[in-house]
């Protein structure tokens, strides 16, 4: 359901007896009176990560049990799919990014759902900056290290990503296209297993989220390059940008958003608005976040919705361009 539409049906039901109304509103005071279901990725990658912590704090707030259906596969497509065909009651929920609303629906041939009419946007929580990283026996220990290395060898190293045209994949094809370099993409299931293979040795490098890769640079696991953001993160200040580290210009921001299947509530959705703009505004969701390199946003459905649709817009063409196809 498109917002012109909600706005032309708030305009229509003013006319209808207010008794029509009385159910429904009774319905949305008494939300929520059981579980809700909360669809994210796979299990042990960023969207997976993030929800949990976004469950936990709604839990509290709402007073019910916020239960995780990591759902993986075809770049988070079929946990979408389930989602837009779920009742509209407030009781499913998705996490959604950039991938789900705005990349896919140009990368493949059949996504199974609209992003725009099949979902009620609620607020996006965060945005925030990837990680380049090496296996830290490999010799790069810059980006223009790993640049230079790359074009002296075109076609010997690869890269990892959760799937074709996942948020990491074009992040990396970006840094593949503006770099001049011939690598070969790997894509995988999740982010997790992407990362197991970068630090077993067997991929190159990976661009990932850095509530992911973070913990394993600190380990020494993996080893970062650099941040995708255009200025450096402010909890792991000794990691240079990219730009800063061999490939000026350069810049890739993420995001992610909590969603409902479109012809939920509208006072379901601001509630749940509200609860999570109370949340994003604490102290602690600024310092979680920042850890990962994000900050939290918190905006209205509204503003969500049109923010949506420019990057739908902007993305389109690139893909387009690129050549890239999921299928």
């Amino acid at each position: 359901m498109t917002i012109g539409f909600r706005r032309t049906a708030c305009s229509l039901v003013v006319l209808l007896p207010l008794a029509a109304f009385a159910p429904y509103q009774s319905f949305a005071q008494d939300y929520p009176s059981r579980p809700i279901r909360l669809i994210a990725g796979p299990a042990g990658g960023v969207s997976d990560i993030r929800a949990r912590w976004v469950a936990e704090r709604l839990n509290t707030a709402l007073g019910k049990t916020i239960v995780i259906d990591n759902r993986g596969g075809a770049g988070g497509n079929i946990g979408m799919e389930l989602a837009a065909k779920s009742p509209k009651d407030g009781y499913t929920l998705i996490i959604v990014h950039q991938g789900t609303l705005v990349l896919n629906p140009h990368i493949y041939k059949r996504v199974g759902y609209d992003p725009i009419a099949d979902f009620t946007p609620i607020t996006r929580f965060v945005v925030g900056a990837l990680m380049l990283a090496v296996h830290p026996a490999f010799p790069a220990k810059t980006a223009g290290d790993l640049i230079d290395l790359a074009r002296k060898k075109p076609g010997q190293y690869n890269y990892g990503s959760p799937g074709s045209g996942t948020p990491p994949h074009l992040a990396a094809e970006l840094f593949k296209r503006m770099a001049k370099i011939e690598v070969t993409h790997i894509p995988y299931k999740a982010g997790a297993a992407a990362l197991s293979d970068l630090a077993g040795g067997r991929l190159t490098y990976t661009i990932e989220g850095l509530a992911l890769q973070a913990p394993h640079a600190k380990a020494g696991r993996i080893r970062a390059l650099g941040v995708t953001s255009a200025k450096r993160v402010a909890t792991l200040p000794e990691i240079p940008t990219i730009a800063e580290s061999g490939l000026p210009q350069y810049e890739y921001m993420g995001w992610m958003g909590l969603a409902a299947p479109a012809g939920t509530p509208r006072e379901i959705v601001g509630r749940l608005n509200a609860v999570m703009v109370k949340i994003l505004k604490t102290a602690e969701a600024r310092e979680w976040f920042a850890e990962q390199g994000g900050e939290p946003v918190g905006d209205t459905p509204d503003e969500f919705a049109a923010f949506i649709k420019r990057e739908h817009a902007f993305w389109g063409p690139i893909i387009r361009d690129a050549g890239i196809r999921a299928d």
